[in-house]
């Protein structure tokens, strides 16, 4: 019996250990899928700024033109927003570009359902359809303007980023948003915390898109940022924040390896 209780403790003991567990390697992406893609936002892609992933300006954060809004099927209520995806014309000759280049852009946006259009004529992004509504530079790299909506090939792959993570802090005294860009590797973030000089970790609460929002007063504590993608692999900058900070401030760190 001691034994054997002994046994069931060690066997305790590491089931815990790896709950916490660093995951080894790097994102590997997924399989190919099928769906379809429509353009919007112009020809300079300015009408794609913006969005409900909350980036703001596409071009100073980095993502420009290589970006798209997901249908209600792919977005998941938010959490998708950083993914990244590459994207082929699919069994369209008449419409797809020969050799079926291939597109990588991130989830920038949301496209939103329509349920006074069917699903199969113009309600494109209506669940459960899987559709990306890309930027219209990136549309006219893989089918022709005239098509106007083309079947794609897609799958999830590495995000690719230069620098870190970026860590910008918006709001007032008692109110703050922290968006999350520029993530590498998974791209999204299923979770976040923040640590204060004054306090022990804290979950922060995502409030819409990659802004995730702390329960309590930060102002005048250095600061450092834990972050989890939908692999589970996770990333933590250390003292990235200096106590002095202020609102509007963006700081870099520690970004996935890809």
């Amino acid at each position: 019996m001691a034994i054997g209780g002994v046994y069931c403790a060690v066997l305790l003991l590491v089931v815990l250990a790896g709950v916490d567990a660093k995951i080894p390697g790097v994102y590997q992406g997924g399989p190919w899928q099928s769906a379809h893609a429509t353009f919007y936002g112009g020809s300079d892609a300015s009408g794609t700024m913006g969005g409900a992933c909350g980036y703001g300006n596409l071009y100073s954060q980095g993502y420009g033109l290589n970006t798209a809004a997901l249908s209600t099927a792919l977005f998941n209520d938010g959490f998708s927003c950083g993914a990244c995806f590459e994207i082929k014309c699919a069994n369209s000759p008449q419409w797809c570009h020969p050799g079926s280049p291939s597109i990588f852009i991130t989830a920038t946006n949301f496209c939103p359902p329509n349920y006074a259009i069917p699903s199969d004529n113009g309600g494109w992004c209506n669940p459960p359809r899987p559709h990306f509504d890309l930027s219209m530079p990136m549309f006219l790299r893989i089918a022709e303007y005239r098509a106007g909506i083309v079947p794609i090939s897609y799958r999830r792959v590495p995000c690719r980023k230069q620098g870190g993570i970026r860590f910008t802090i918006n709001g007032f005294r008692y109110f703050h948003l922290i968006l999350i860009t520029n993530v590498a590797g998974a791209g999204d973030i299923m979770k976040a915390s923040v640590k204060g000089s004054n306090t022990g970790w804290m979950s922060m609460k995502r409030n819409w898109g990659q802004n995730w929002q702390p329960d309590i007063v930060l102002v005048g504590q250095s600061l450092s940022f834990r972050v989890t993608g939908s692999d589970r692999r996770t990333s933590t900058s250390w003292n990235i924040v200096p106590s002095n900070w202020q609102f509007g401030q963006t700081f870099t760190g520690k970004n996935f390896r890809v």
